[in-house]
């Protein structure tokens, strides 16, 4: 079936109303949920084939995000769907205001190859929580995950509700041509660029989520030890292939040497000293990407790994010392296993490092002090973040996630992906018992005196 055959069956079938009722979107949520569990295997074989990725892993960083989403919004679901009730002026007496949200209609959702499950399933389920239809792109990067979900959206829903369409650039160019009511977008700031080209011919709205050099700050005044142990986590999980990872880090000169330390040790540790002959280790997703993080490694400034397997596409943890923002790996946001490390003597000279770059996805900071804490809160704009800690600030659905200006737009996860896919009407209703006078012809000083009294 042709694309734009595909989204005009969608509109119609939106135009029907069929979306619109709490019952069905709890149930097709209900639907989504069971689908993914009786194709857990599947899901964890094809990320596997992709990226690597042990069931473990697979788990804690998709499908187990997923099922917990899923959990979530449909616990609040019929709270979210109510009027809201707001606040009134006493000049529009009596009246009462609410707000109500209502579904944009056809929605698309675009979605990148490094978690390409979860990327493509948690905006999906704000998008049927909302009530729309959606067209989904999953990468053509990570083709097994893309066959699986096309497999498990075809399986449970009409594609004139929700349809899965594979293939690469020549699929995506041919789906930013139609015309949509919202799109959603994870991806680089490049493609996102001209997503937002693409929608601002008929003014479709977008969520652009992106990602930049997100840094680690490690303030002297932490637990060294454990800020190595979290940071090692989050900047090699998934193989460093994760939009909100310590892109690079940032540390007091007193304490660099200890840092590194750290840092190598739990890297044996959680690695087994042998990152490219540990079986959960993920790999690099092509050989594209693969060529071009190895050109970020400068081997003169090399403190640990640099070693690599071709034929299994694997880069081992990484870490890079006496790094400039002159060197190739400070000059793009690196989605790979390389940890630079900078240093810094006060808050200006850390200043100057991250506002030399675009506002980043993340943030994280590792500190006990906290005025040092509220001064990097305040003085540093990005989406969100961690203190003493990394990525987990993602991994709820009690907060919105996303990213600012060059690291994306928009907001997602629990409430926030609902309102995300909706659009919130505000609607004031009057009573008819009583209609005061003071706003209609002919004024007068009388009236004007009252007035600027109900005002104030």
């Amino acid at each position: 079936m042709e694309i734009s055959e595909l989204v005009e069956r969608q509109r119609d079938y939106f135009n029907k109303g069929e979306t619109l009722s709490y019952k069905f979107r709890y149930e097709q949520l209900c639907r989504l949920e069971k689908g993914i569990k009786e194709m857990e295997k599947e899901i964890f074989d094809a990320l596997y084939a992709d990226l690597h990725k042990a069931p473990f892993e697979s788990y804690m960083a998709e499908v187990g995000l997923t099922l917990s989403e899923l959990t979530f919004v449909k616990k609040h679901l019929k709270k979210w769907m109510k009027k809201q009730r707001v606040h009134t002026p006493i000049t529009q007496f009596p009246c009462k205001s609410f707000t109500f949200a209502e579904p944009y209609g056809v929605t698309l959702i675009m979605s990148p190859w490094n978690y390409p499950f979860m990327l493509t399933m948690e905006p999906l389920i704000g998008a049927i929580a909302s009530g729309n239809t959606v067209v989904l792109k999953p990468s053509a990067y990570s083709k097994n995950t893309s066959d699986v979900i096309g497999k498990l959206i075809s399986r449970i829903f009409d594609p004139s509700y929700i349809v899965s369409v594979e293939g690469g650039r020549e699929a995506n160019s041919l789906l930013l041509e139609q015309r949509f009511d919202y799109i959603f977008f994870t991806g680089s700031v490049n493609v996102g660029k001209l997503v937002m080209e693409k929608a601002s011919r008929y003014l479709t709205p977008v969520s652009l989520e992106l990602g930049g050099k997100s840094p680690c700050i490690i303030d002297k005044n932490t637990d060294i030890q454990l800020a190595a142990k979290r940071l090692v986590f989050g900047k090699f999980l998934n193989a460093g292939q994760t939009c909100v990872a310590p892109d690079y880090v940032i540390v007091n000169e007193d304490i660099e040497e200890e840092l590194i330390k750290n840092v190598r040790y739990w890297i044996d540790n959680m690695y087994k000293g042998d990152a490219l002959n540990d079986p959960d280790y993920p790999c690099i997703v092509n050989d594209k990407h693969f060529e071009r993080i190895l050109g970020l490694i400068d081997k003169n400034k090399v403190v640990y790994g640099g070693k690599f397997n071709k034929e299994r596409r694997q880069i081992e943890p990484t870490v890079l010392k006496d790094v400039t923002l002159d060197d190739a790996v400070m000059k793009e946001e690196i989605f790979g296993p390389i940890m630079p490390i900078l240093t810094y003597k006060n808050n200006e000279d850390l200043l100057k490092i991250i506002h030399s770059y675009e506002k980043p996805l993340a943030l994280y900071l590792f500190t006990d002090d906290r005025k040092f804490e509220d001064y990097i809160i305040s003085h540093v704009s990005y989406g969100g973040g961690c203190i003493n800690d990394t990525i987990v600030h993602l991994a709820t659905s009690n907060m919105g996630f996303g990213g600012v200006g060059y690291s994306g737009m928009g907001s997602y996860h629990g409430e926030l992906s609902f309102k995300t896919f909706s659009h919130i009407k505000s609607i004031a209703e009057r009573h008819n018992w009583l209609d005061l006078n003071i706003r209609y012809h002919p004024y007068s000083k009388k009236k004007e005196k009252i007035l600027r009294k109900l005002m104030k």
